[in-house]
Formats: structure tokens, C-alpha cells, sequence
């Protein structure tokens, strides 16, 4: 017997990464030393004392039950708790706080749950491409807003056409972002309040990586813009901050009926998330060694980028400077898509990166590096694409 997937199923996007792993993989089996500059997981293993909490708790029989359907107070609590002492914002734990199984899930269920079919959904281009898959299940219509560099890649709100504005329901927002290292300011922050209040838009915040922040300085949360609890929400993942990537641990924080239609679309699709795994992610929110792993992480990542970028620059390769994230968003030199640049980098120098048009329309013309791993090697795939003599040496 034979069963044919649904139109739903046929309807969603490809999935842009799983072809660029088959490309990367194929080079590996023929023996060629990749490296892998393409991919966006954490290359190191999570906090320590996270771990030995969750050994901790994954032993306690009391564990090993349902969990409660909106997960467990205490860790709602330490979630608003947390985004009290980092960034002054308050929320109600029970009623402004949702747990996920992972930040994703959160953003691709949320048309399932707060639009009806051909209602209309802001994404920026170029953008994370799982909001695509959210748009495609959720049978909305999509608009799409610009990320320009001679805007800092932040959306120019006056050049969102009126009638779209007033069409729109929701606006997926992503700072420090992926795919450019861009990030978002107190003032632009100030005027997509202003804006969606004018235009009664809903703001999604994915604040994926808000604890990498560049050059000393710290990355801001929507949720800290005076009227943004008003207007929206905003996901933390436990992912990029303390490497806990296939842990599948977030939350979301903000409005309480956007909360409120998440929670319900869940008590329909899960049981929250496994207990001792909620409590693991208590202790890593509110341990005292949490800051100083964050510090040493960010640190890392700072060498990281800063070792590419100088690299980079030595041979004419000019970078955006990322002010966040562990992304590096770089030009593709003239004559070149950004897929054929990808193709020539891993055929001819062994190097992985991610084409831009995978991000959407307007990734075309750059490629994302994925600053994972260590300084030397980033340093040696600068040099061994300084020999293909792409670039102009100033």
C-alpha cells in the first residue's frame, strides 16, 4: 500500500540545510578536510554544572511522570525572574510566560494558533528560514521587509507599504540576527512600538542569541522598550546561551493573550517537556556560575570573530562586523551567485559556508559563516580562499 502525504506536507518550503549537509558530506566521503564554516550548532558541550543537575534530576523517580501540560511553575518563575535581572522586564509567570520544547517550536506553531488561513504574516528577508515552514503549515499569507547594509540590516519601517501594514497581523523580528550578526537598537526598538500600535501589528521577538553581544557591550530585548509587552512577545532559547541545543528548551515571554493562544495550541500537541529538564534549566537560569560561563563563552566567540574578520580583511574579504550572534555575514565577490561562491569555496578549497539566497530573495550577493570553531582553523580557511584569488588585496 501506498500513502501520499498531505497537500499541507507538499506545500512546505525544502528544507535549505539539509542539501547543504548532503554537499558537505559527499566532500568528507571522498576525504577532503572540510571545514565547515556552514553550520549553526554549538560546537561546545553544555555548562558543566547544567549537566550535573540534570544527572541530578533525570535520578529522581518524582520525575518520570507527565509534567504539568504548561510546564512547572517554578520554572516559569525563574524565567521571569531571569528576564527581570537581565533586562528590568517583568512578567506575571502564569499568565506572560509559556514553555516550549525548543524556541522553534514556539515560532512555527504560533500561526497555527493566532491566524486564520490567509491572514497576513511580516518576515524580514534575509531570515531565519524555519519562519517559512510556521507561514506554509499555518496557511497565511507572507510579506516580506527588507534587510538592507546601508540600514545596518535593521527594517525600515517607513518603507513598509501602508495597505501591507495595515494587512498585517504579526511581524517576526530576529536581533541579534541570523543570518548577519546585525543588532537591534533602543531607538528602533522605540519606533516598531510606535508602529505596531499605529498599524495593531503583533511583534515576535526571536531573541536566539541574546547573550552574544560584541565588543563589551550588551544586546538588547524588545521586551525592555517601554509598551512592547503591549504589543507582542519574545522567545528565549536555552540553545546558543548555554549550549544546550539538543537539550529542545525555551520559553516565551510578553503578551498575555499571544501567551495564552501558545499554551492552548500546546495543551493540544504536548505534555510540556520532560520535568528534570525543566528543573536543569531552573538551575542553569539561576546558578551562581551562570555568569561567568556566559562570559567565557562570549569571550570565545569574540576570538573567534575577531580572528576571521582580521584574517578576512588581510585579503581584501570585507566582513559586516557582527555586533552579536556567532555569524559572520560576508559579500560574494563579483561574478558569482552566492550559491556558485558556496559551490567553488567547498570544491576547490574545501571550505563549507551557508549561500545568503537561503536566508531569502535578499541574502543574494553574501554568504554566512558559522564563527564554531577554532580561531586556527578560521584562520586557515581565510587561507585557503586568499588562494583561489578572488579578492583584491588593498
Amino acid at each position: 500500500m501506498k500513502f501520499e502525504e498531505s497537500n499541507l506536507l507538499h506545500g512546505l518550503p525544502k528544507q535549505f540545510f539539509a542539501n547543504l549537509v548532503a554537499k558537505v558530506n559527499a566532500k568528507v566521503a571522498e576525504g577532503v578536510d572540510v571545514i565547515n564554516l556552514g553550520q549553526g550548532n554549538p560546537d561546545k558541550p553544555t555548562f558543566d554544572y547544567i549537566v550535573k543537575s540534570a544527572q541530578k534530576w533525570v535520578a529522581d523517580p518524582a520525575m518520570h511522570k507527565y509534567s504539568q501540560f504548561r510546564g512547572l511553575h517554578a520554572f516559569k518563575q525563574a524565567a521571569a525572574d531571569f528576564y527581570q535581572d537581565q533586562y528590568g522586564a517583568s512578567f506575571d509567570p502564569e499568565k506572560e510566560v509559556c514553555v516550549l520544547g525548543g524556541s522553534k517550536i514556539g515560532l512555527v506553531e504560533l500561526p497555527w494558533a493566532l491566524m486564520n488561513p490567509g491572514d497576513t504574516l511580516l518576515l524580514t528577508d534575509p531570515g531565519y528560514p524555519d519562519y517559512l515552514s510556521g507561514a506554509a503549515l499555518g496557511e497565511v499569507k507572507l510579506e516580506t521587509v527588507p534587510l538592507l547594509a546601508k540600514n545596518n540590516f535593521l527594517p525600515d519601517l517607513d518603507a513598509i507599504p501602508e495597505a501591507v501594514a495595515k494587512r498585517a497581523k504579526f511581524f517576526y523580528i530576529n536581533y541579534p540576527n541570523n543570518p548577519t550578526g546585525a543588532v537591534a537598537t533602543a531607538d528602533f526598538y522605540e519606533q516598531l512600538v510606535a508602529w505596531a500600535k499605529k498599524y495593531h501589528v503583533g511583534i515576535i521577538s526571536d531573541l536566539a542569541y541574546g547573550a552574544i553581544g560584541y565588543d563589551g557591550k550588551k544586546c538588547l530585548s524588545f521586551m525592555q522598550t517601554p509598551g512592547a509587552k503591549d504589543v507582542g512577545i519574545e522567545f528565549y532559547t536555552f540553545s546558543k546561551t548555554f549550549n544546550m541545543a539538543g537539550w529542545r528548551l525555551a520559553f516565551a515571554v510578553g503578551n498575555p493573550d499571544i501567551i495564552e493562544g501558545l499554551n492552548l495550541i500546546q495543551d493540544h500537541l504536548f505534555v510540556s517537556v520532560f520535568p528534570a529538564i525543566q528543573y536543569a534549566g531552573i538551575d542553569a537560569l539561576t546558578a551562581p556560575e551562570r555568569d561567568g560561563e556566559i562570559k567565557k563563552l562570549v569571550d570565545r566567540y569574540q576570538k573567534r570573530r575577531d580572528a576571521f574578520i582580521n584574517a578576512a580583511e588581510k585579503i581584501g574579504w570585507h566582513a559586516f562586523v557582527p555586533g552579536g550572534t556567532f555569524y559572520a555575514w560576508m559579500p560574494v565577490p563579483e561574478g558569482y551567485t552566492s550559491e556558485q561562491f558556496a559551490d567553488l569555496l567547498l570544491n576547490k578549497a574545501g571550505v563549507a559556508v551557508a549561500p545568503g539566497n537561503g536566508f531569502g530573495k535578499y541574502g543574494e550577493g553574501y554568504v554566512r559563516i558559522g564563527l564554531l570553531i577554532k580561531p586556527e582553523r578560521l584562520v586557515e580557511a581565510v587561507e585557503r580562499i586568499d588562494k583561489l584569488h578572488l579578492f583584491k588585496k588593498d
